[in-house]
């Protein structure tokens, strides 16, 4: 996966740490409104509580990934001026924030879709999809403003899709759990190989030893989810949000582009709570 879909901190001007807003719950100590500086956000747009996220209560912030749109619009929308020093660019920059995000997380599914072969038929549209939203979101920041994100979505969809259907083809007696209501389910061990879980809310779930290969996991809501032992290899639409949402062990066996959440190894396990930060 390319890096530029990776977040780059380093390079961004603490956006999710400003642009989004949060609630007080079990994964924000504190109520933060869009636009105001989080508490802990220092001059040099660092998390002054990092290492301490969890144990201070903002486990929340672990799990949030913007696939690398705080360094877009930072360093080529904004052309590296940041909001302090320039306060006029702030209500823009914050406001922009969130449709690179979008974009940059259909670039994710993009381009995983174009490494997959059984969807070679499509790859052609999929390189034109991934193009065009590319192009968007190397936009002014007046244009990304004017984006309709929801109908380029659901163009993008489409393609997602398709890909899916034939990714999973293979596949035999796959189960169709797509938007599911999942919450607390017991699925210790089950076989869900192929399986179409977009949208699926698997809050909690105990998905420990389960077989995901080639599921489509798209949306799915996995907060809390237990996957220790659970085989994720081959699996579609994971996102590093979603694993940094759940929890897992050593023996939990991931699609090579993404990586084992370092707070696996913890006691502790993310819980639900309001829009995330980093």
């Amino acid at each position: 996966m390319s890096e530029s879909l990776k977040a780059d901190c380093e390079s961004c001007f603490g956006l999710c740490c400003v642009a989004l807003p949060f609630a007080a719950s079990a994964d924000f100590a504190i109520d933060k409104d869009a636009g105001r500086p989080c508490p802990n956000l220092e001059a040099d747009f660092r998390c002054g509580i990092h290492r301490d996220l969890r144990e201070r209560g903002f486990p929340g912030c672990t799990v949030y990934d913007c696939f690398g749109a705080g360094q877009k619009v930072s360093q080529v929308t904004f052309v590296g001026q940041d909001w302090r020093r320039a306060p006029e660019t702030a209500t823009r920059m914050f406001a922009v924030f969130p449709v690179v995000r979008q974009l940059h997380e259909l670039l994710w599914y993009l381009t995983e879709a174009l490494s997959l072969d059984p969807a070679r038929e499509l790859h052609d549209d999929l390189r034109a999809a991934l193009d065009e939203t590319g192009r968007l979101s190397r936009a002014d920041a007046d244009a990304l403003l004017l984006v309709d994100v929801p109908a380029h979505r659901q163009s993008v969809n489409t393609l997602l899709l398709r890909t899916s259907e034939l990714v999973r083809g293979e596949t035999p007696r796959r189960k169709n759990r797509r938007g599911a209501d999942l919450i607390g389910a017991k699925l210790k061990g089950a076989d869900l190989r192929g399986a179409d879980l977009r949208g699926a809310y698997l809050i909690g779930a105990d998905l420990s030893g389960a077989d995901l290969r080639l599921a489509d996991l798209i949306g799915a809501d996995l907060r809390g989810a237990e996957l220790a032992g659970a085989d994720l290899t081959g699996s579609i639409f994971l996102t590093q949000p979603q694993l940094n949402a759940a929890g897992g062990d050593s023996a939990t066996k991931l699609p090579s582009a993404l990586t084992r959440p370092a707070h696996w190894s913890a006691t502790d396990r993310p819980r639900r709570g309001a829009r995330p930060r980093r």
